[in-house]
């Protein structure tokens, strides 16, 4: 249903929707460090810029706002806006609204921030060390929380297993890249104190209460609409409503209406990642590969802030820890660490991933300290087909299941015999063939409860229970009969209309076409609950299943109607083909003049019946309790199954890995929409793909950002997704009203670490760190580079550069029909060098040897104005000068010095140059690939410009290289 609009382009995103006259836009200034303490705002200049309604800084957030809720009840404070540090690359500083971001994003340009560079930490290890930097002072440490938990007898059943086997990983951070960007409209009516807002919001709608909290209003008096299309979120969206209370204070500020779309790079620095944790997993296993035992120790790295609903990541999973296995004892430590990267939040999987990536590894490591057979070691340890309902160790109930036959299948219809022997042969012709193996739940319909385990049993008695999760759905009938569903969940790609209209088509004897489904979402005139929302594959399981619910129940008041009309047996009442009979077909009645009851002869209404016009279901499954005082926690409703198979070559060469097969089963329960489900595990597949072998979100010592475009952050296309096979084994749930599980994210959880025991495999290693690139495989391979045959040019010594710096270094001569001396004076004179500085718009000459300099300049995607400072020392004239100089600017700084020299021979002067810089802030963050050649190329055109005033276009002869020449100019580089 979804297909006509979505595929033509029709779909109506957030920045397609109209907005009122007069509505400002607005730009964010965003931190150029990882951390450093602010010593003042001057926003002057910005002010006073024509087209400018409004400069918003901390002075404002915190007169007009609460702090943001805090995931624990710990002395720290998190705001939309740094106030006094920042504490990540990117975070925001302050906002201008303009009359359109044109403007306002020139008003950046001119704000001037005071900053105090602090040292930054961005390993999770390295911030619990006692000299660490502090994040958060009123914390005094970046420990922000521990727990410790015991199920069973763990050190009983450690001291009893002949074998104690251990894995130690470091799974990285990694980003999402939905393609639409965040965006928010914001308003605020002084008359009623209110904000009216609308943003591109993933729910769930437990953050509503954070944001008017933060905004300092009563729940009804934030107005949160959803636009019935996005351009994707997998969770991260969620994470939007820091930019939600930002917005809406702007809008105050400004006393108008504020739009906001989040570029790309905005997206890359300052959105949401999921987690990178640090794990330590023990098993204690038998001789045959039974574990009778696991001890975690996880140390979850949450970035500069610990944001609502974090630390959900880390346990989301709780109640799943011994995965698809019947492990009775249980030790886990969880410890939450505060560090100078961006906050976490959801991300497709979240939790599962991390936590997978552990277990999964060490069951590969048991079947090879053993000697013993990967696919018999899971088998072995799987819970029985009989067990279910199935209570795991930590609290989880699993509801349905026969992984024993699920697997059977996928060795069977996935080939693993073939693949044997494939792998067989090109071992002997001394290929690297590895096969690997993963078993997985998929949790879905979070229990909100969850988040509490981070609490002990009596701080959760004090603060009241929290459990449970819910569904709304509401089934709606016009004057002419016709039905319309709407739900409180907004669509990211599951199919809203296809299957909400297949539901309630089947429920009441219609066609899927007559069914009109709504998917945008207004609090202010909807029905939501706090739990409502889509998220943790909750659409299938809950969402759909409380449309049923509805519709069913409007069915049997329909049927009373029908039943009386027709003179027949409630009970004996047909719908179908859009048409109401009884126990005869051929008297029937159409479904409209039966449904149009309620509007057009209400009085003749069966007696208990009061209407048929509308019908809400909300939806609550009593098997989500709170933790209870052994913290064991039911942490999710649904619990699907997985079980892949990787098999893979890696070149000898290049080290690139080659897919020869990947299948992947699921017991998702009833499936409700065998396209929608293909789409989803297929999408889960890519997304997994990406974090195994291409996507990390991943920081320089200093805190500055190392990919922070596209060409740094890789995300796999058409060409990096191999054939995915995959096959279906059917448990219908019976704790929901469909029997339908999640999907859409189990592959995340199961991909990414059934490829590496497939590279571990061929590779025979022990331990593999994500992303498994070409690289990190060489060094396996390859061993250590070996030395050259040949001595090595030494590069020059680099620059010394501070926090969130990044030095360059360079030379270059160009020849040039003019006397030395005619150059010598250009260097001198302020209105020569303006006309050959690349994208100067004016200099002035502060004394004989000191100027400054009003630029433009751009690296790749990022241009920005910038005030630059040039001091010539060490003058030999006519024969040399030594440059210094500095830039400073809204999207970073510079810092740098040059020596010229001339030198003269039958009136032709060669010009000859080399330089030693440091550059700091976004323009050090955007790129290494593009950072170094594109300073080659500004400087050079520097000196190009320089030869080509003195002496004319036809003498310059500047060696720089055309192909890179030509490779910035598509970039944009120094125009």
């Amino acid at each position: 249903m979804e297909d006509a609009a979505l595929l033509t382009g029709r779909g109506r995103y957030v920045d397609d929707l109209g907005v009122r006259p007069g509505t400002a836009h607005a730009a964010i200034l965003r931190s150029a460090s990882g951390h450093a303490r602010i010593r003042g705002i001057d926003t002057t200049a910005a002010q006073a810029l024509p087209g400018v309604y409004a400069v918003v800084t901390a002075e404002h957030i915190q007169a007009l706002t609460n702090s943001l809720v805090v995931g624990l009840k710990i002395p720290i404070e998190c705001w939309p806006l740094a106030v006094d540090k920042v504490r990540y690359f990117g975070e925001p500083v302050a906002v201008v609204v303009a009359r359109d971001r044109y403007v306002a994003e020139d008003a950046l340009d001119l704000i001037k921030v005071d900053y105090e560079t602090l040292p930054s930490v961005i390993d999770p290890e390295a911030a619990l060390a006692p000299d660490a930097p502090v994040l958060h002072d009123g914390l005094g440490s970046n420990l922000a929380n521990t727990r410790e938990f015991t199920y069973g007898d763990p050190e009983a059943a450690f001291a009893a297993a002949p074998h104690r086997i251990a894995t130690t990983v470091r799974y990285p951070r990694s980003a999402c890249t939905p393609i639409e960007t965040y965006g928010v409209v914001a308003e605020y009516d002084a008359g009623t104190d209110s904000y009216d807002v609308t943003a591109n919001f993933q729910g769930p709608f437990s953050i509503h209460a954070v944001m008017a909290r933060a905004l300092n209003v009563p729940g009804n008096r934030l107005r949160l609409r959803t636009p019935g299309d996005s351009g994707g979120s997998f969770g991260i969206k969620q994470a939007i409503f820091p930019y939600v209370v930002l917005i809406s204070v702007a809008a105050r500020v400004a006393g108008r209406p504020v739009k906001w779309i989040e570029d790309r790079l905005e997206h890359l620095m300052a959105s949401c990642v999921a987690t990178n944790r640090v794990t330590t997993l023990s098993a204690a296993v038998e001789e045959d590969g039974r574990i009778t035992a696991l001890e975690w120790d996880q140390l979850e790295d949450t970035g500069a802030h610990l944001r609502a609903p974090e630390p959900a990541t880390l346990y989301r999973m709780h109640g799943n820890m011994t995965g698809a296995y019947a492990i009775q004892n249980v030790k886990i430590r969880n410890r939450l660490v505060m560090t100078n990267k961006m906050p976490t939040g959801l991300n497709r999987g979240f939790g599962g991933p991390q936590m997978y990536y552990a277990l999964e590894r060490l069951v590969q490591r048991i079947a090879v300290e053993l000697n013993l057979d990967p696919v018999e070691v899971i088998r072995r340890n799987y819970i029985p087909a009989d067990a279910f309902p199935y209570r795991t160790a930590t609290g989880a109930l699993y509801d349905s299941g026969d992984y024993q036959a699920a697997t059977a299948r996928a060795l069977d219809e996935g080939g693993l015999a073939d693949l044997r022997e494939r792998q067989k042969q090109a071992r002997a012709e001394g290929r690297l063939y590895g096969i690997g193996f993963a078993a997985a739940i998929e949790p879905s319909v979070s229990n909100m409860g969850y988040i509490t385990a981070v609490l002990t049993p009596e701080q959760r008695a004090k603060a009241g229970p929290k459990n449970g999760a819910q569904a709304t759905a509401t089934i709606s009938i016009d004057a002419v009969g016709s039905v319309s569903v709407h739900v409180s969940s907004v669509p990211q790609g599951q199919g809203h209309r296809t299957v909400l209209s297949q539901v309630v088509a089947d429920g009441l004897g219609l066609a899927p076409k007559d069914i009109s489904v709504v998917t945008d979402l207004d609090t202010g005139k909807d029905a939501w609950s706090i739990a409502s929302g889509n998220y943790s594959s909750r659409f299938a399981a809950a969402v759909a299943g409380a449309a049923r619910i509805a519709c069913d129940r409007i069915r049997a008041k329909l049927a009373t109607v029908a039943a009386a009309q027709l003179k027949v047996e409630v009970e004996d009442v047909v719908f179908a083909n859009g048409r109401v009979h009884g126990s005869n077909p051929e008297k029937s009645l159409p479904f409209a003049r039966i449904a149009s009851s309620s509007h057009w002869s209400p009085g003749e209404l069966p007696q208990g019946i009061d209407h048929t016009i509308r019908e809400t279901a909300f939806w609550s499954p009593p098997q989500l309790t709170a933790p209870d005082g052994q913290d064991r926690v039911n942490s999710s409703l649904c619990h699907g199954f997985i079980f892949d198979i990787c098999a893979i070559e890696i070149d000898r060469e290049t080290c690139e890995i080659r897919f020869d097969r990947y299948v992947t089963m699921h017991d998702c329960g009833r499936i409700l929409h065998p396209g929608m489900v293909e789409g989803q595990v297929t999408g889960g597949f890519v997304h997994a793909l990406g974090a195994a072998m291409y996507e990390e979100s991943a920081y320089a010592p200093d805190g500055s950002l190392l990919t922070g475009t596209l060409a740094d952050y890789l995300i796999p296309t058409i060409t990096e997704t191999p054939p995915l096979t995959i096959l279906h084994h059917e448990t219908p749930s019976p704790f929901t009203p469909l029997g339908a599980k999640g999907v859409g994210e189990g592959n995340c959880m199961s991909t990414p670490v059934c490829i590496a025991n497939a590279v571990a495999d061929a590779l025979g290693i022990a331990e593999i760190t994500l992303p498994i690139t070409p690289a990190k495989l060489a060094e396996f391979i390859h061993g250590e580079e070996p030395q050259p045959s040949k001595p090595v040019m030494q590069k020059p010594k680099p620059t010394k550069t501070g926090p969130g710096e990044r030095a360059l270094t360079g030379a270059g001569q160009a020849t040039v029909d003019a006397p030395r001396q005619q150059i010598w004076n250009m260097l001198l004179d302020p209105d020569q060098l303006m006309t050959i500085i690349p994208g100067a718009h004016g200099v002035e000459k502060v004394s004989d040897t000191e100027f400054t300099a009003d630029v433009t300049l751009g690296i790749g995607p990022v241009k920005g104005r910038y005030t630059a400072r040039i001091a010539l020392s060490d003058l030999d004239e006519p024969n040399a000068v030594t440059l210094a100089g500095g830039t400073e600017g809204a999207l970073g700084s510079g810092q740098g010095t040059g020596r010229i020299t001339l030198t003269e021979e039958n009136g032709r002067t060669t010009i000859a140059y080399n330089y030693e810089a440091a550059v700091g802030g976004k323009v050090a963050a955007i790129g290494g690939r593009l950072l170094d050649g594109a300073a080659r190329v500004v400087i050079g055109q520097f000196f190009e410009a320089l030869a080509r005033k003195a002496g004319g276009s036809s003498g310059a002869k500047l060696r720089v290289p055309l192909w890179l020449k030509r490779i910035f100019a598509m970039a944009g580089v120094g125009k």
